[in-house]
């Protein structure tokens, strides 16, 4: 193969890693707290000693939507949303993690927990703790907990020092390859969840158009093998 179809090849694979990663997003478009993710393409030279250089296509830097979600308002006590540029931390088997996903509710043992059942942390990073007997739990901006009118506890608002070092896991979730901090400029509403950031229409229209690059390659793919099997065919009628 010739270095155009090794080139073709490597932007073949690209895109359809991309069509995968568009796709999750579509399925994702009305899931609490998600955040687009996309591809980004670059370029890699390949050569070696006696080889002429080759210029090769590569789609390993995966980019996050920070952008903010519309609020919806559900009227749940423990259901939040977050402003601006913070996240909650949640404890999980594999450690803590960062989230904006904020469909909370008390465990039995009285925890703030995720719907996958991860404890809540506040702003000291212990759990989140809710007391049964209170009729009425109200949260501030800043995440203060009161209940019956007596503050109880804070939820804590965090973001990491840098953000290329959030690495998603499990869809909402994200690990932190850094040090986290604590987020000063994020504002809690009660009340409310984010949904995702999603552009359905734009992550639609991005598919057909790695549908119609993929196919460009794939059919100029067919034709460099179809030149080639001819070559040969008349190569061993001479």
């Amino acid at each position: 193969m010739e270095a155009a179809g090794y080139a073709t090849l490597s932007r073949q694979t690209g895109l359809m890693r991309e069509m995968r990663v568009v796709a999750n997003n579509i399925a994702n478009s009305a899931t609490t707290g998600y955040r687009s993710e996309g591809l980004i393409f670059s370029e890699y030279v390949q050569s070696g000693p006696g080889q002429e250089s080759l210029s090769m296509a590569r789609a390993n830097i995966f980019n996050t939507s920070m952008e903010q979600g519309q609020l919806t308002q559900t009227g749940g006590s423990f259901d939040f949303a977050i402003e601006g540029d913070a996240y909650f931390m949640v404890e999980t088997p594999q450690g803590e993690r960062l989230t904006r996903s904020g469909a909370f509710s008390p465990n039995a043992e009285g925890d703030l927990v995720t719907m996958d059942g991860y404890k809540v942390l506040d702003a000291g990073r212990a759990p989140v703790f809710i007391p049964g007997t209170a009729e009425s739990i109200n949260v501030g901006a800043d995440g203060t907990i009161t209940a019956d009118g007596n503050a109880i506890g804070q939820i804590g608002l965090f973001k990491p020092a840098e953000t290329h070092s959030m690495v998603r896991e499990d869809g909402v979730m994200f690990r932190v390859d850094g040090d986290i901090e604590d987020a000063e400029d994020g504002r809690m509403v009660q009340g409310f969840l984010e949904g995702s950031n999603v552009n359905a229409i734009t992550q639609v229209t991005r598919m057909i158009e790695i549908q119609r690059a993929y196919e460009m390659g794939q059919s100029f793919l067919e034709t460099e093998d179809q030149r080639i099997r001819n070559a040969i065919k008349n190569l061993i009628k001479t």
